[in-house]
């Protein structure tokens, strides 16, 4: 049975690991209809240095290109989104960044594979494997973030799993289009988190949300303590303006159960020297996540220098 599938992915300074993104997509077992491309400042785009014929011509391996330019000023995680969802009448869509790689040919296929095990199943995301530059401390939370086996979690496993019950990355996941939309899809406005909003969103109103463990792209990142600091903000913030998916579920006990885990292996594998490391990163983790839930009690230029998206208190102001 054929479905039909619109991959959105939204770029800023594509280079050529977008390139190779688009090439891997191609030889996919189950293809898309189309890939929409939402790129934030075109002069970047014309800047960029990698083949944009498909763009160009429109299509690639039978498969419609679409881009579309957007401002700065315009972006926002989930808006921006939840714009490019409204161009599209797939039975699913897909969502990736750009630097998200697909580990094989099977990517698309394995998530349609979940994703249609059950038609309660509102969003599925893939498993992320650490790139090969992976330092060994977000290799490992790569490992525990995103575990060998599949799952498909319901508002059931909320008292166990608490908030990973709702977790979900738009690095690279599946939604079912009926779904999607019956929930009000992303949040027009929002810091980040806007994956996690959704599919908190549908586990509440009693769909199921989806862990392909065999869907795999390869996809971390190396961040600084400062890194971690202003992203823990910024989901705290997500978090805080969305009581009515978060309230009542802590989520600083399973940031601690990584921590414990995390040093934990350190240990075992005689990496003493990353513990010091770990410690550092972890209180920047934690003191960003605290700063971020108090956000409406810190003075407007704290609130500026603590975050990594000023554009989006810009807007609020």
């Amino acid at each position: 049975m054929e479905y039909s599938i619109d991959i959105i992915i939204p770029t800023y300074k594509p280079d050529a690991t977008f390139e190779k993104l688009i090439s891997r997509l191609q030889r996919q077992t189950v293809k898309p209809q189309r890939i929409l491309v939402i790129n934030t400042e075109e002069v970047l785009w014309e800047q960029a240095e990698f083949d944009k014929s498909p763009f160009v011509f429109g299509t690639l391996a039978g498969m419609k290109m679409e881009l579309y330019h957007i401002r700065k000023e315009e972006f926002d995680h989930g808006g921006t989104r939840a714009w490019a969802a409204g161009k599209s009448q797939a039975e699913y869509l897909m969502f990736m960044t750009q630097d998200a790689m697909p580990a094989d040919q099977y990517l698309i296929e394995r998530l349609l594979t979940i994703m249609t095990q059950d038609p309660m199943i509102g969003a599925a995301y893939a498993r992320q494997l650490p790139t090969a530059d992976c330092g060994i401390i977000e290799r490992y939370t790569r490992e525990f973030n995103y575990g060998e086996n599949s799952l498909i979690k319901t508002a059931e496993d909320i008292p166990q799993m608490g908030i990973k019950t709702f977790f979900c990355s738009d690095v690279c996941a599946m939604y079912r289009r009926n779904i999607y939309l019956s929930v009000g899809g992303f949040v027009r406005h929002t810091i980040f988190n806007e994956d996690m909003i959704c599919a908190g969103t549908m586990i509440q109103k009693g769909y199921k949300v989806a862990y392909a463990a065999d869907a795999r792209v390869i996809h971390s990142h190396n961040y600084t303590a400062m890194e971690q600091f202003h992203r823990n903000f910024d989901l705290a913030v997500s978090q805080t303006d969305h009581p009515e998916i978060f309230q009542g579920i802590a989520s600083e006990g399973e940031g601690m159960r990584l921590v414990k885990k995390t040093a934990g292996y350190l240990m075992k594998k005689r990496y003493y020297y990353l513990l010091p490391k770990l410690i550092w990163q972890s209180g920047w983790k934690y003191l960003g996540y605290r700063a971020g839930k108090s956000y409406r009690h810190l003075p407007q230029k704290l609130v500026l220098k603590f975050t990594s998206d000023k554009s989006y208190w810009e807007k609020r102001i």
